[in-house]
């Protein structure tokens, strides 16, 4: 498979190339290295992802609080543990699937914090608990030395920058523009993806990763316009 530092650095090129929010950018490099926890040395990471879902489903339920967020947890946990490698969760309908789930669960965990006593009274805290989620999604999505290595740029850049220009359309196509990103990389492999799976079985090379690096070029220079916030905002985002 592609290095898990190219799928990084891909990651963050396109992040920067579509946000100027480190917190959006966060999110692209998480989706990029979501995928991978289809192979077998990240079942570990699988496991664990479900035994948290199952454990917040209990201490909700007891609580009398809505346990949906602890369900997808579960179910991303499930979806990764029954695909094979580069199969479903390296397609385009996979992508799209993971990254609307990874998007309710950033949501659900952060309407979640709310309700702690005292933490609607923080400054800027929503965003404050969409860093805190992306920070667990980070245990599940990387390496140990990886997950150090972000949570202390994505504090950072809290600290340093402004987290402006942040709605939810942005969230959720950045962990998808993360997702995509991997595909595109794993193209350029021997082995290729199955891009359609579970429609179509035909691996795709690196011809579709050329493409798509030239679509996403095009689509960035339409960002610039403003062209594509719009229909993200206007004719895609009123759908989920």
């Amino acid at each position: 498979m592609s290095s898990y530092k190219l799928h990084s650095v891909f990651a963050i090129v396109l992040g920067f190339l579509f946000f100027q929010n480190p917190l959006l950018i966060g999110a692209c490099f998480i989706g990029a290295n979501f995928p991978d926890n289809d192979h077998e040395i990240k079942k570990d990471n699988v496991y664990r992802l479900i035994i948290v879902g199952l454990v917040l489903f209990i201490i909700l339920y007891i609580l009398k609080l809505p346990y949906n967020l602890a369900i997808l947890i579960c179910l991303l946990g499930l979806i990764f543990l029954f695909s094979s490698h580069r199969g479903f969760t390296h397609s385009i309908f996979g992508s799209i699937i993971i990254s609307i789930i990874l998007y309710l669960i950033i949501l659900m965990a952060s309407k979640l914090l709310f309700l702690i006593p005292g933490f609607k009274s923080l400054n800027n805290y929503y965003i404050l608990s969409l860093i805190i989620v992306l920070i667990f999604l980070s245990v599940f999505s990387l390496n140990r030395e990886l997950c150090s290595i972000f949570i202390l740029l994505l504090v950072l850049s809290y600290i340093v920058f402004p987290f402006n220009n942040l709605n939810n359309s942005l969230l959720l196509f950045a962990l998808f523009l993360g997702l995509l990103s991997h595909i595109i990389l794993d193209s350029f492999s021997s082995s290729g993806v199955k891009v359609l799976s579970p429609l179509y079985n035909k691996k795709f090379y690196k011809t579709f990763g050329i493409l798509m690096m030239v679509i996403l070029f095009i689509l960035s220079f339409l960002k610039f316009r403003g062209i594509l916030y719009l229909f993200i905002n206007y004719y895609i985002f009123k759908f989920i």
